[in-house]
């Protein structure tokens, strides 16, 4: 079986989430990442930005947006300097302003996705993939991209028979 890496950002705390606003002890896609662990053994990497988003969701789609309009890319905890021993890579995040938030964005610049098959998978409420697919060809230079997943961010908690599903076909 070939080995897959998830790397994800999850937020936990104040969310988006059925038309309100929920406080979130995990994050939607923190439950997603662990239920492609979970089906097919994957290992997981969790990305930390050093400068915090706001607690406040509104707020913090404001920075998510600057972030993005300005091509910013904020300063990770800890960065992969290799992803040569995984054949695998699904990049997971929430949707923000179509796509993914630009910390996952500067992790991925960092790293060489020759012959590897890469996996968009987003949480949403409403989004879908967003432009997740086009972001993924642009960055991972050399990678096969494969097909994607999108998970209804409010639904995340219980979407593991749709996550491991989808896992089981395109990860084994």
């Amino acid at each position: 079986m070939d080995k897959t890496l998830v790397i994800y950002y999850s937020r936990k705390g104040l969310n988006y989430s059925r038309g309100s606003i929920v406080d979130l002890k995990k994050g939607n896609t923190e439950y997603v990442a662990e239920f492609i662990k979970k089906a097919v053994g994957a290992e997981l990497f969790e990305i930390k930005t050093v400068k915090q988003y706001s607690e406040d969701y509104t707020t913090c789609t404001k920075e998510a947006r600057d972030e993005l309009n300005n091509n910013e890319r904020p300063e990770l905890q800890e960065y992969l300097n290799s992803i040569s021993e995984y054949k695998n890579i699904v990049v997971a995040g929430p949707c923000w302003w179509g796509t993914f938030p630009c910390a996952i964005m500067t992790q991925l610049e960092k790293l060489d996705f020759s012959e590897k098959k890469v996996f968009s998978v987003m949480t949403h409420e409403g989004s879908g993939l967003g432009s997740s697919i086009r972001t993924l060809q642009n960055l991972c230079a050399g990678a096969e991209i494969g097909e994607g997943l999108a998970v209804l961010g409010s639904s995340a908690p219980d979407s593991f028979e749709l996550v491991a599903a989808w896992a089981k076909k395109y990860l084994i």
